[in-house]
Formats: C-alpha cells, sequence, structure tokens
C-alpha cells in the first residue's frame, strides 16, 4: 500500500503542468550555470596549464555546479512538499486517507518516498550534463559519485522538512513558505556563524553536505541526514496521529 501511495504521488505529479514548468525552469538555469562555467573553464586553461597540478574540470565545473543545484533545490523542493499533506487537508481528503487501510508512519513514507524519486530523476541531471564532457577531458568519477550521493541525501532531509510543514496546516502557500523560510534560516544561521564548533554548523544541512561537495564520503555526514530526515518524518507522523485522534 505505502509502494502504491508513492506511485500516486509520483503519477500526480507528472500530470500536472505546474511541474513541468518548475522542471524546465530548474534545468535552463543548472544548463545555464553548467556553461557559464565551462566557458569560464576553457578561458583560464592557459593559465592552468602553467601549474604543477592544475585542477580539472571536474573541480573547476563540477563542484560549483553541484553546489548551485543543492542552493536551488533548497528553493525549490518547499514549492512541492507544501502540496503532500496540506493539500489533502484543504480539499478535505485527509480524513478519508487516514480512515484507509494505511498506518500513519506509512502514509507519511510513501508520500516522502514518491517525492524523492521524482526529484532523484531531477538531481540525475546534474551528472549526466557533466558526463557529456567525458569524452573529451578526464573526470573524477569518484568526486561526481560523492557528490550525487550528498545531493540525494540533502534533498531527502529537504523533503522531510517540508513534509512536517505541510502537516501543520491546510494552506499550501503557508507550508511552502514556511519550509523555505526554515531552510533558508539554517542556512543563513550557518553562514552567519564564524566560530567552528558552532551549533548553527551542526544542525545545518547544506554544512553537512559541503564534505560530498569536496569528493568526501563522510559517514558522520551520512548519519546527520539520516537522522535528520528521520526525525521530522517521525513528527510528520505523529502530527498526523494527532490529527487522527483530535480531528
Amino acid at each position: 500500500m505505502m509502494r502504491l501511495l508513492a506511485m500516486r504521488e509520483l503519477r500526480s505529479l507528472f500530470s500536472m503542468p505546474s511541474t513541468w514548468f518548475v522542471v524546465a525552469l530548474l534545468q535552463f538555469i543548472l544548463a545555464w550555470f553548467f556553461l557559464a562555467l565551462l566557458e569560464a573553464f576553457l578561458g583560464v586553461q592557459p593559465q592552468l596549464a602553467q601549474l604543477a597540478n592544475p585542477p580539472g574540470v571536474t573541480v573547476t565545473v563540477a563542484v560549483p555546479l553541484f553546489n548551485t543545484a543543492a542552493l536551488l533545490l533548497m528553493m525549490l523542493t518547499p514549492m512541492f512538499t507544501m502540496r503532500l499533506i496540506a493539500e489533502e487537508r484543504r480539499n478535505q481528503t485527509l480524513a478519508l486517507l487516514l480512515s484507509a487501510p494505511l498506518a500513519g508512519w506509512q502514509i507519511v513514507l510513501g508520500k516522502f518516498f514518491g517525492l524523492l524519486a521524482f526529484l532523484a530523476l531531477l538531481t540525475c541531471g546534474v551528472p549526466l550534463m557533466l558526463y557529456t564532457l567525458a569524452s573529451g577531458t578526464a573526470l573524477d568519477h569518484g568526486l561526481l559519485f560523492a557528490n550525487t550521493v550528498g545531493l540525494l541525501l540533502l534533498t531527502a532531509s529537504y523533503i522531510a522538512l517540508g513534509l512536517y510543514v505541510s502537516a501543520l496546516t491546510a494552506q499550501p502557500a503557508i507550508a511552502a513558505i514556511g519550509a523555505l523560510a526554515a531552510l533558508a534560516g539554517l542556512w543563513l544561521a550557518d553562514i552567519a556563524a564564524t566560530a567552528a564548533d558552532s551549533p548553527w554548523h551542526a544542525i545545518s544541512p547544506l554544512h553537512h553536505f559541503q564534505s560530498f561537495n569536496t569528493g568526501l564520503l563522510d559517514s558522520g555526514d551520512a548519519a546527520f541526514f539520516v537522522l535528520f530526515s528521520a526525525a521530522f518524518l517521525l513528527l510528520a507522523v505523529r502530527r498526523l496521529h494527532n490529527n487522527c485522534i483530535y480531528g
């Protein structure tokens, strides 16, 4: 049943014209950044050739491109998560969903994995852009793999937080604004924190993505994303449970 709910969410996303508009916008922005970074790399290549150990195209182009994708997904993910539960409540279909033979955790995970599968397809466009360069230059496959894994984990944390915020309200617009404010607030607090041991670094998803962005598969950062996502998914389940009891 959970798989059927995830497939329902996936089909619903593909059936909405607004989804295709957001997908086209995201791919256009990423393609523009990719071409701009590639042009900049080709422009400085004569100077890089004089260095003993010059940075390759993967470091020069892929690293900032993945970082840009992480920021764009932070802004766009709330536009998808806002409807997951808030729209069900606004359309008065949440009670029907709760009366189905599905536990609260199955509803939450079904919606979570449905949206994650959709956004995973979008994030795969980033390494595919970069692999178009494979015929003309050597790529650092390890760095690309680390960035792809990190971006997927980061996206999962965005979805989990946005899903919880969506469970708090019956207005999708408020859910989108709330999720974006929370994610942007964590990011800005992380940037503003100057101390290396600041607690803001510890709770900022984008801060933990930086190790993946440099090519390091850090188990501590991976554990953070798992725990961060699990915490907000549990909160969303708890919220649905309270809704079922109190209405």
